[in-house]
């Protein structure tokens, strides 16, 4: 995560320096003021407009020092920020129809069904980080361990998919989703026809052991 929006969210974790920054995003003011106000003692306060300041959610005017006001665009930004990081969320829990990606499955339920060897699942760790791939291997060996794991994670039912969902649900992984759709299918894992992509049929046998 991004460290400015950390530091934004540091900031505003304590409810009154988050009531601080509603206040001043209505009307500049001065610690005193906003001392009495939230019923704080004035050092408190000074405190929290300290925290405001170093996070870059408040300034102090530079026409009447002492007073302070909410840096609004910060703020923006924050918000924004924040309401990206919820439609990633949900691009990661639900489909294009709102249906939930994976049926639901818990990730250790689909790597228990794979049955990786020890040395698959240290590719696989290698590889993966928060569920997401940190990059697609170039050896082939590596590469098929991690194109088992997309298949079941990807398509989950056995039924065509469109394009842009192929796409939709490899994009939770990795960026690259044109590539990833190439070995999926070149490696015979899918089958392609029309734009329409199925698991293939007979599924490919498992790598020798």
């Amino acid at each position: 995560m991004d460290e400015t929006l950390l530091a934004g969210l540091r900031a505003l974790v304590d409810a009154h320096r988050l009531r601080i920054v509603a206040r001043l995003a209505t009307r500049a003011t001065d610690a005193e003021t906003l001392a009495a106000e939230l019923r704080q003692p004035i050092p408190t306060v000074r405190r929290h407009l300290q925290v405001l300041v170093e996070a870059g959610l408040a300034e102090e005017r530079a026409d009447t020092p002492g007073t302070f006001g909410a840096r609004l665009d910060r703020v923006g930004e924050l918000g924004r920020a924040l309401a990206a990081l919820d439609a990633e969320a949900s691009v990661r829990t639900a489909g294009p129809d709102g249906a939930w990606l994976h049926d639901g499955e818990p990730l250790a339920d689909t790597l228990a069904r794979l049955a990786f060897t020890r040395d698959e699942d240290k590719v696989l760790r290698a590889y993966l980080v928060d569920g997401r791939l940190t990059r697609i291997p170039a050896q082939g060996k590596k590469r098929q361990v991690i194109l088992r794991f997309l298949l079941e994670r990807v398509f989950t039912e056995e039924r065509a998919y469109p394009e842009k969902e192929v796409n939709q649900r490899l994009a939770l992984f990795h960026p690259d989703v044109a590539a990833l759709r190439r070995y999926l299918y070149d490696e015979r894992y899918v089958d392609r026809d029309h734009g329409l992509y199925t698991r293939r049929t007979p599924r490919p046998a498992l790598p020798a052991r």
